[in-house]
């Protein structure tokens, strides 16, 4: 009784960690998660509170980046169902083919509570990234279905006992992902993702060349990440960190990102049942596109700075901004922050008494120093800078217009007497006209003096 009352607290307690690390998106153990995804406050509460808005804002800067025909874009709003083939899939592994029966986490449609149950494969092959062929090399069958039963039954395995082979639980983890209903990317953003393959940068003539436009791809990539499904979201992100991670070690384990994008690319990116003719179109799009998510996919899960500010705007009163376009019509002082202080132009003749307190103390203090050049100074500085309520300011006594204060000094006056010393300024006084640096032979010749002399 007490051995199954332990076994429950275990579980429990690692069904926590587990959904610690995908960052559920609705309760877990009633315990509010984190979301790590997108660390701005104002996406995500946007992408929560008005999820049309969100949606709204996406899709018109996806339309800013990608050319979609009219069908296309139906489909990635959801408002048109894609059209699938009839026909069996060409090019998929005969391991699917042998599956009868949907268990409760393989061949179902993706939860929270199955990526919890996967999540304990990519932790394990995380700690194994060394194995030469790792993804490429197939495990055994007879450990894998073992393995399959007791991940469908819900158990937690522990897979460092050395019962399994990292090629076991590595080809379990692609079997997973190819009996999804659907790539992890959704039919919806498959004709997205074949736009995005061809973005490449313009020539001087305005002419596309072959070059890819990695800037404005990873832009788009991030915002279509953002229309994701959560669970889709989730376990992607956990993925390509694990297929990242995998290919940064490719010099032990000889998995490049394209290598890996090959054994991945069918399970992420290929709609189910894709016939001959759409695969020989597109396969080196789709390719490529899967190795592009990888070696970018540390940036792809950060939402654009220009929605962050959108999404931050929403809240901030201006409803009618939706693009990166509308956000550079603003003027300057509308686009910053409304509750950041503004600059003031005018000194603050309202000061509070703690500040007018203050100022007198440091003023009584300053007064109080022995003599010297600096206590002179400081009362000059009190003199020049005291506003009403500040010591040393006097209303009563307006300098006269048209004298000049014996103590007021110019910007210009203040560099002749740097660079050209008091002689050359004391002549500018009397009206002389300047001498020129080489014929002031009581110049200083410091170093910034020889950095202002004309060459």
């Amino acid at each position: 009784m007490a051995a199954g009352k332990d076994t429950n607290v275990k579980k429990q307690n690692k069904r926590g960690t587990l959904c610690n690390a995908i960052i559920s998106h609705e309760t877990c153990a009633a315990v509010r998660q984190p979301v790590i995804f997108n660390p701005d406050f104002f996406v995500e509460k946007l992408r929560h509170e008005r999820p049309e808005v969100f949606a709204e804002m996406v899709l018109s800067n996806i339309t800013r980046l990608i050319d979609l025909p009219g069908t296309e874009f139906a489909q990635l709003q959801g408002e048109v169902d894609p059209k699938l083939p009839n026909s069996g899939g060409f090019f998929r592994s005969f391991n699917f083919l042998k599956r009868k029966e949907k268990g409760a986490v393989f061949g179902m449609p993706l939860t929270e509570e199955g990526i919890a149950q996967i999540y304990q494969l990519i932790e394990y092959l995380s700690k194994n990234l060394h194995v030469e062929g790792l993804f490429r090399v197939p495990g055994n069958s007879v450990r894998q279905q073992a393995l399959r039963e007791m991940l469908d039954s819900g158990e937690d395995i522990d897979l460092e006992t050395g019962d399994y082979h990292p090629n076991d639980v590595a080809t379990l983890l692609k079997v997973f992902l190819g009996e999804l209903p659907e790539p992890l990317l959704t039919h919806r953003h498959y004709h997205a993702h074949l736009k995005v393959a061809e973005l490449t940068l313009f020539d001087d003539k305005g002419n596309k060349t072959s070059v890819p436009d990695k800037e404005r791809q990873i832009e788009a990539l991030q915002l279509l990440l953002m229309l994701l499904p959560p669970a889709n979201r989730s376990l992607l992100k956990l993925l390509l960190d694990l297929l990242y991670q995998t290919a940064r070690q490719q010099d032990r384990n000889r998995m490049s990102a394209f290598n890996l994008a090959l054994m991945f690319a069918p399970h992420v990116m290929w709609p189910r049942n894709m016939t001959a003719s759409d695969l020989q179109e597109n396969i080196n799009k789709l390719n490529n596109g899967m190795a592009f998510l990888i070696k970018h996919s540390q940036k792809l899960f950060r939402a654009p700075p220009y929605i962050r500010e959108l999404a931050r705007m929403q809240f901030a009163g201006s409803k009618t901004l939706q693009s990166k376009d509308d956000l550079d019509l603003l003027p300057s002082h509308e686009a910053e922050d409304p509750a950041a202080p503004s600059k003031r132009t005018c000194p603050d003749v309202s000061a509070g008494p703690h500040t007018e307190e203050a100022l007198k103390e440091l003023f009584r203090h300053v007064t109080n120093m022995p003599d010297s050049a600096r206590k002179k100074k400081l009362i000059r500085q009190f003199v020049k800078q005291s506003t009403p309520g500040t010591p040393g300011y006097d209303c009563q006594t307006p300098p006269c217009p048209g004298k000049k204060h014996p103590r007021s000094r110019s910007f210009g006056g203040i560099i002749k007497r740097k660079v050209l010393g008091n002689q050359a300024a004391a002549a500018d006084r009397k009206g002389r006209a300047m001498p020129s640096a080489v014929n002031v032979p009581s110049m200083k010749q410091g170093k910034e003096n020889s950095s202002l002399t004309p060459v």
